[in-house]
């Protein structure tokens, strides 16, 4: 699909939607603490449904019930021999270890850039844990043969933190007692307390956190068991952050449903908002940002919140000035390299970006004039793309724009209640 975005002038209120980093652990821990599951505010995106058609097939039963998901598990029990993660990254890092639950062999398979992600976590560390594992030279499909024996490991935290989250998951289904999981150069840390959060509400083990750099599961700390459970999934920071940015540079844009004190990575993108110098109306369910005329540049530091670099570098465009980003090493292994796509197609619209060992430096406040850009497969870069569509010199035609679908598929139709000039050309 290709779609064209016209100069707009915003102004409205949205509903932020769910948060699919809660949502896909939400299913997870529905799956593995057994009993019955209602879910709140559930999301729709295709990672979400991944997530959900994966505890299917390892033996959960699933169904909507007065507009609220359903879910009814007596554990790990795959019903198929063969599981499909689609594009996320996480379902397949996290369902992976959960899947070594079982003592049935399992090929978890992806598609799309899923296939080219690096996977040789698995190789290194599965076998010390008496799982069996055969993986395409690091990469899907992977063959998983449990169950897993919990046992004191070493594991290497630099690429992903969703591998650990997958571990914490598994452990906390074995009830694993006396054992750590000692972690290194762990990135994304408020990603594991989101997970650690997860394992809590669901009432499962949960390990004492060593400062980020050992998970101990103490035998005397006994989950609280609980069969039925009621969960409202959280407004998405990640999806929302691309509405705010959005106010910040052309009109007005108030979202509700976002928790402030949300453990979601994300919530920092108030930091740059602040900093750039935008008008900002924070309440504790309400967010209003609106644009303040002259925007400032701003340091951020991406470090422990990746998925922020494309809105914020639609931001740092319309700033007037030298914008610096930290953390690009973590761009790497995304749906595309959005070092490199957010250089490409930014530099499409004359907007000079730098990269600079770990750093994107980005000169704004120029005059942007639209173009055709690629969304290079990634529903981030499309959103990104569509976000500095709002106030470019004219029209901006994104090429492969409906891969938002694999995040946040209203998204399209939410920029146009504020009131964007939206249009399928193709």
């Amino acid at each position: 699909m290709i779609l064209s975005i016209s100069p707009s002038l915003l102004n409205g209120t949205l509903q932020a939607p769910a948060s699919k980093s809660y949502m896909q652990r939400a299913c997870a821990a529905a799956l593995i603490s057994g009993g019955k599951t209602i879910i709140e505010n559930f999301g729709i995106s295709n990672d979400d449904n991944a997530a959900l058609d994966i505890i299917e097939k390892l033996g959960a039963n699933i169904k909507i019930v007065d507009g609220n998901l359903v879910i009814e598990s007596n554990g790990v029990f795959p019903n198929v021999d063969e599981i499909n993660c689609g594009e996320s990254g996480l379902s397949f890092r996290m369902f992976t270890s959960i899947v070594a639950l079982s003592k049935l062999p399992v090929i978890i398979n992806g598609s799309g850039s899923l296939l080219e992600r690096p996977m040789s976590f698995f190789d290194e560390v599965f076998p010390k844990l008496n799982i069996e594992v055969k993986t395409n030279k690091g990469k899907l499909p992977i063959l998983i043969k449990g169950p897993i024996v919990p046992k004191t490991i070493w594991v290497d935290g630099s690429l992903s933190s969703q591998f650990l989250t997958g571990l914490l998951f598994a452990f906390s289904a074995c009830k694993a007692c006396d054992v750590s999981i000692n972690v290194s150069n762990l990135t994304s840390k408020p990603y594991i307390d989101l997970t650690i959060d997860i394992l809590n509400e669901f009432g499962m083990k949960v390990p004492q956190n060593n400062n980020y750099e050992s998970f101990y599961f103490d035998s005397s700390i006994l989950p609280n068991s609980h069969l039925i459970k009621h969960y409202k999934v959280e407004g998405d920071w990640s999806g929302s952050s691309f509405l705010l940015v959005a106010g910040a540079i052309s009109g007005t844009a108030k979202v509700n449903g976002l928790n402030i004190l949300s453990k979601q990575a994300d919530t920092a993108i108030l930091k740059a908002l602040t900093d750039c110098g935008c008008e900002l109306d924070i309440q504790p369910n309400e967010i209003t940002v609106s644009n303040s005329g002259m925007l400032k540049p701003f340091n951020f530091d991406a470090t422990e919140c990746p998925d922020l670099f494309p809105p914020l570098v639609a931001l740092a465009a319309y700033c007037e000035g030298k914008s610096i980003i930290k953390g690009v090493s973590r761009l790497t292994h995304k749906e595309s390299n959005r070092a490199l796509s957010l250089q490409e197609e930014f530099g499409k619209l004359g907007v000079i970006i730098k990269l600079n060992n770990d750093e994107m430096i980005i000169y704004g406040g120029g005059k942007i004039k639209g173009t055709i850009l690629n969304s290079h497969h990634d529903h981030r870069i499309a959103m990104a793309c569509a976000v500095v569509a709002l106030k470019c010199e004219n029209e901006i035609q994104i090429i492969n724009a409906e891969v938002i679908d694999k995040s946040y598929p209203n998204f399209y139709e939410h920029l146009k209640s504020l009131n964007a000039k939206i249009l399928i050309v193709n």
